[in-house]
């Protein structure tokens, strides 16, 4: 993929699940944060909700996304925002779903971080929701200064989950019985 622009994409959400009537409404939960790194700029781009339709122009653009889950967690909460339908205007790497469908089970991005990188990640959504509230009450900028750090950073760890897949051709992961696996991959 040398010289081509890969652009590692996350997303915070405002509200949960069981906040908006179950996972089936993904549309109505709403964008705290949004992040990218890209590879042709270089640097992390932190997206506030107004700026939805700007960062849905730089995921056309790109020549691969590369994310954890974004084909049918993210993308289907980033619709409502944009014009474009990024699923089907994007060239996408959707790492969780790869993963699915080699092992035929899911992996949380902490458990092959762990075990691949030897990090994992530095919080989980429930605290990035609870930020969110805290700003919305407060109005506060500091909460929403944790929500993109913390959103940054698993941006950076899916890079490097990335990196490392591409130039071990594996990844490894922890395993239900407290061991850790290796799984084979061949991505671009």
């Amino acid at each position: 993929m040398a010289g081509k622009n890969i652009v590692y994409f996350d997303l915070e959400t405002q509200r949960s699940g069981g906040d908006v009537g179950g996972f089936s409404n993904k549309s109505k939960m709403g964008i705290s944060v949004a992040v990218t790194y890209s590879t042709a700029r270089g640097t992390y781009e932190i997206y506030a909700e107004n700026e939805m339709e700007k960062l849905g122009e730089e995921l056309v653009r790109a020549d691969l996304v590369v994310g954890w889950n974004h084909l049918h967690f993210d993308y289907p909460v980033l619709q409502p925002y944009i014009f474009h339908t990024l699923a089907e205007q994007t060239l996408n790497l959707d790492m969780m779903i790869e993963l699915e469908t080699i092992l035929g089970f899911r992996l949380k991005l902490d458990s092959v971080a762990s075990a691949s990188l030897g990090t994992g990640k530095t919080a989980d959504g429930l605290d990035a929701l609870r930020w969110w509230q805290e700003h919305k009450k407060s109005g506060q900028f500091e909460p929403l200064r944790k929500i993109a750090e913390y959103c940054a950073y698993d941006v950076k760890v899916t890079k490097c989950v990335h990196e490392y897949a591409l130039e071990h051709g594996l990844l490894k992961y922890d395993n239900k019985n407290g061991g850790i696996a290796e799984v084979a991959v061949s991505w671009q």
